[in-house]
């Protein structure tokens, strides 16, 4: 019979396994001959066309994100800045921008995979403030009360533990530190699509929703807790970002192929209609305050 801690372990284990295959796979070009982002979500991200133009590509190509998670951030000079699931970088590199040649950055990823397409775009951007360290987001290898800013983007929702994450965001922030976080949540997710493996790597099966999302964040000793951006995916959005996220080139020529674990059980039209109006991505912004 298996503990919950092994149960955690298999999620992770799988999650990192599906993420490493979607990096790995060439890109998507049925929508045009230029590199995209392989993830819809991405494109209904929020990120201006300036800010990643001179990024190198394969940051901006392996992004899976589901919005900006820097978008609404006040990150200034001098700031430390730690991203939770760090992927290829992209928010590491918009980050070090922000920053500069007196703040940090750290990304926290559990992917080798990730890890090393994240450090060869950080020497090919030409940084010497930014680093990424193996490690799960439940248990971040960061020393407490260090980090003036966590972000995250579309990450949180994969954890089998979120409130050991929000317990873990807390803890590293300073005094007065703030976290906004871009990430999916999910109202009233049937029960036959939560146990779904192909809905989990997707960032759907996995996402809880958005009341209790805040609430763990409270309970984790977070303050002024506050929603500042929201996206409800219509149909034709949440169609996209389920049939093409994390999907296989060997599947049709609309890029909605299989789910990287190559075992879909449903289509994308019926999870639309089992799903239509209950998804969204969100920006949340919470403190830390002083004891």
């Amino acid at each position: 019979m298996s503990t919950p801690t092994s149960q955690n372990d298999a999620v992770r284990e799988q999650v990192a396994k599906d993420y490493a295959r979607a990096v790995a796979r060439p890109t998507p070009s049925c929508c045009n001959s230029q590199p995209t982002p392989k993830g819809v979500a991405v494109k209904l991200a929020g990120y201006d066309s300036d800010q990643v133009s001179e990024l190198p590509a394969d940051a901006v190509v392996n992004s899976f994100g589901c919005g900006n998670p820097l978008a609404f951030s006040e990150v200034s000079e001098g700031d430390t800045v730690l991203d939770l699931g760090s992927g290829a970088g992209i928010d590491l590199l918009i980050a070090a921008g922000k920053v500069g040649p007196s703040g940090r950055v750290i990304g926290v990823d559990m992917a080798d995979e990730m890890i090393a397409r994240a450090r060869a775009n950080i020497g090919d951007a030409g940084l010497s403030n930014v680093e990424v360290r193996k490690g799960i987001i439940e248990d971040l290898p960061i020393e407490s009360e260090t980090v003036d800013w966590v972000i995250s983007n579309c990450v949180i929702n994969l954890s089998p533990d979120k409130p050991g994450v929000f317990r873990e965001i807390a803890r590293v922030l300073k005094p007065d530190g703030r976290m906004l976080v871009s990430d999916i949540v999910v109202e009233e997710m049937p029960d036959e699509l939560r146990a779904d493996n192909d809905l989990y790597s997707s960032c759907v099966a996995g996402a809880i929703g958005e009341s209790e999302y805040l609430e763990g964040l409270r309970s984790a000793g977070m303050v002024d807790v506050e929603v500042c951006g929201r996206l409800v995916y219509d149909d034709a959005q949440l169609r996209g970002f389920i049939a093409s996220e994390l999907s296989d080139p060997a599947g049709d020529s609309t890029c909605a192929g299989a789910n990287v674990s190559g075992t879909r059980s449903l289509s994308a039209d019926a999870l639309t209609r089992s799903l239509s109006g209950k998804v969204s991505s969100i920006a949340v912004h919470a403190v830390k305050r002083r004891a």
